[in-house]
C-alpha cells in the first residue's frame, strides 16, 4: 500500500502504519514540532501502546492522547490513509493466472528424484469462479486498511450480490460512508464494523430496509447514538454492541427504549454496565428474544414487574421482556438468591446463563448446579447445557430434602421468602415431614432408625418364592414405593422377579 503524503491527512481520520495494517491510530495533530524540521503528524495509537508519550513533547502538549504511552509523531510517508473498498476485495479474492517463472517453481520429486510437475486440480475453474465477482454474497477485509468505499457505482458493479462483508479492524470512522454503502450494495444483509472507531456523530440517512445484522463490537459507540442510527436500521435483526465501554442507556425521555420493532438479538456483553435499572429500560422491545449481557457489573436481577412509576406507554397492556426467551448474565456480580428467583417471572425465559457468578460458584459460597436447576423451574438450557427432565426431577427432590435438612423454623412466609418454589416442588413430588424420632439416652444405632420393607412374591407362574426384609432409610417415604423398587433391581433380582410379575408389600414400623 502507497504511504501518504504531507497535506493528505486531516484531524481524527484514522490511519495505519505503512506496511502494517494491523496498527491503526486517529490522527490528532498536523503541523510542525518544536526543535524538529519539516511537517508531522500526531498520532494515538488505537491499542494504547507502542506509542512514545501522551502528546506532549519536550514540555510542550501538542494533544492529548488516551493513554501514557499511546502517542507518537511520524513523518506523514510512514503512515498509510487507506485503500478503497473495491481495491481490497480484488487483492483479497482476485486469482490471477500463475507466471511462466511460478510455475517452473512448482514441482515435487518422484522417489526416483526427478522433478514432477504440480497440477491443482479444479484449479481453472476455481480461477473462473473468483474472477466473476457477480458469485460472491459474502466477503471479509479484515485489517486491509481499508478506509472508504471508493466510486459507488464501481463498488456496485463488482460484488451486485454481496450479502456479508466483514470490514472487522480497518479506517472507517463516518456513518456517512456507511450509509452510501448500505445504499450502494442492495443485497447486503450481515454488516461488521468490529474494530472500526466509529464517530458519534450521525447526519440523517435515508431508510436502510436491507440491513439484519448489524456489529459495531469496541467501535467507541454510545447508546445516544444507538438512538439516532436506529431511525435508518429500521428492519434490524440482530445489534451486537459489545466492548463499547457503555454504562448507561440513554433514552431521549430517559425511560424505555423504543422503536427497534424486529430486533429480536441485542449484544451488551462486556461493558460496564452495573445497574439493572438500565436494562429495565429495554423492558418493551416487543420481538427482544435474546438479551446478551455476560461481563458487566450487575449485581442484582429483578423482574420489572411495577412501572408505572417509569411513565406510560402506548400499549397499556404490554408485558415487560413479554417474548425474552435467552438470557446470558455470566461473569457479573450477582450473589443473591432473589436474583434467581426472580427469572420465573420472565413469561419465556428458557435459557439462562449464570456461570462465573459468586451465587453460582460453589467455592465462594455459591449454590450447586442442582440447587439452581430447582429455583429456576421453567428454564430448559442452564450455562449452556441442557437441563433434562431427570435431571430436573432429581435435582428438585435433593434440594427440597435439602431444604428440610436445614430449616430452623417453622415460619411459613420466612420459607417462603427465602425458597419460593419449595411448597409447590414438595407437594409436586409427593414429599412427606419426617416424623421426629423419640428420643432415648446415650448413642443410637444407626438401624434403629431404618424402616422394615417385605417383598413378598405373587406371580403365579413364579414358583414358591420365600418373602425378603429390606431395610430402607426413613427419608425414602417421601419417594413413590413402586418407583423406588423399580430402582432397587438387586432385591426383585434376589427374588427371582422378571418384568411382568406382581408384588405385595408389607411395611413394618
Amino acid at each position: 500500500m502507497a504511504a501518504a503524503a504531507a497535506g493528505e491527512f486531516r484531524l481524527s481520520q484514522h490511519v495505519h502504519a505503512a506496511g502494517d495494517p494491523l496498527r491503526v491510530g486517529t490522527v490528532r495533530y498536523l503541523g510542525p514540532v518544536e526543535g524538529h524540521s519539516g511537517e508531522w503528524v500526531g498520532v494515538d495509537w488505537d491499542d494504547g501502546t507502542g506509542g512514545r508519550h501522551d502528546g506532549s513533547v519536550a514540555g510542550r502538549r501538542y494533544f492529548v492522547a488516551a493513554g501514557e504511552r499511546s502517542a507518537s509523531f511520524a513523518r506523514p510517508t510512514a503512515l498509510s490513509e487507506g485503500i478503497s473498498l473495491p481495491d481490497a476485495l480484488r487483492l483479497r479474492y482476485r486469482v490471477e493466472d500463475f507466471t511462466k517463472e511460478e510455475q517452473d517453481e512448482m514441482y515435487v520429486f518422484s522417489t526416483s528424484q526427478k522433478r514432477v510437475s504440480v497440477e491443482f486440480v479444479g484449479q481453472n475453474k476455481v480461477q473462473e469462479k473468483l474472477k466473476n465477482f457477480n458469485d460472491l454474497n459474502s466477503a471479509s477485509v479484515s485489517y486491509m486498511g481499508v478506509s472508504s468505499i471508493g466510486p459507488p457505482d464501481e463498488l456496485k458493479s463488482l460484488v451486485p450480490n454481496l450479502r456479508l462483508l466483514d470490514l472487522t479492524g480497518n479506517l472507517f470512522s463516518q456513518w456517512q460512508d456507511i450509509s452510501t454503502l448500505c445504499q450502494t450494495l442492495e443485497s447486503l444483509e450481515v454488516l461488521n464494523l468490529t474494530n472500526n472507531t466509529m464517530e458519534n456523530d450521525i447526519i440523517e440517512s435515508p431508510m436502510l430496509y436491507n440491513i439484519r445484522i448489524l456489529v459495531l463490537n469496541n467501535c467507541g459507540v454510545t447508546w445516544e447514538l444507538v438512538e439516532k442510527f436506529k431511525v435508518s436500521f429500521t428492519r434490524l435483526n440482530e445489534l451486537h454492541l459489545m466492548s463499547n465501554k457503555l454504562k448507561m442507556i440513554m433514552t431521549p425521555d430517559g425511560k424505555f427504549v423504543q422503536g427497534f420493532n424486529t430486533l429480536r438479538l441485542l449484544n451488551l456483553e462486556d461493558n460496564n454496565i452495573d445497574s439493572w435499572d438500565e436494562i429495565v429500560k429495554l423492558s418493551y422491545l416487543k420481538c427482544l428474544e435474546q438479551l446478551h449481557l455476560n461481563k458487566n457489573r450487575i449485581k442484582h436481577v429483578k423482574y420489572p414487574s411495577n412501572l408505572p412509576s417509569y411513565g406510560r406507554l402506548d400499549d397499556a397492556s404490554a408485558v415487560p421482556f413479554e417474548n425474552l426467551q435467552v438470557l446470558l448474565l455470566g461473569s457479573n456480580e450477582i450473589e443473591d438468591f432473589s436474583s434467581v428467583d426472580s427469572l420465573n417471572l420472565f413469561p419465556s425465559l428458557r435459557d439462562v446463563r449464570l456461570s462465573d457468578n459468586p451465587i453460582a460458584d460453589p467455592a465462594k459460597g455459591g449454590a450447586p448446579r442442582f440447587v439452581l436447576v430447582a429455583r429456576l423451574g421453567k428454564v430448559k438450557i442452564l450455562n449452556g447445557s441442557e437441563v433434562s427432565p431427570r435431571e430436573r426431577r432429581e435435582s428438585e427432590i435433593r434440594y427440597v430434602r435439602l431444604v428440610m435438612g436445614k430449616m430452623q423454623s417453622n415460619d411459613q412466609e420466612e420459607i417462603k421468602r427465602l425458597h419460593p418454589r419449595f411448597a409447590e416442588l414438595k407437594t409436586f413430588h409427593g414429599i412427606e415431614d419426617e416424623k421426629p424420632t423419640s428420643s432415648t439416652s446415650g448413642p443410637q444405632k444407626m438401624s434403629s432408625g431404618l424402616i422394615n420393607i417385605t417383598l413378598k412374591c405373587v406371580g403365579a407362574s413364579m414358583g414358591e418364592k420365600q418373602p425378603l426384609t429390606k431395610k430402607l432409610p426413613p427419608t425414602t417415604t417421601g419417594c413413590p414405593l413402586p418407583q423406588l423398587l423399580e430402582e432397587d433391581t438387586a432385591s426383585l433380582m434376589e427374588l427371582g422377579i422378571g418384568s411382568g410379575a406382581s408384588i405385595v408389600v408389607d411395611e413394618e414400623s
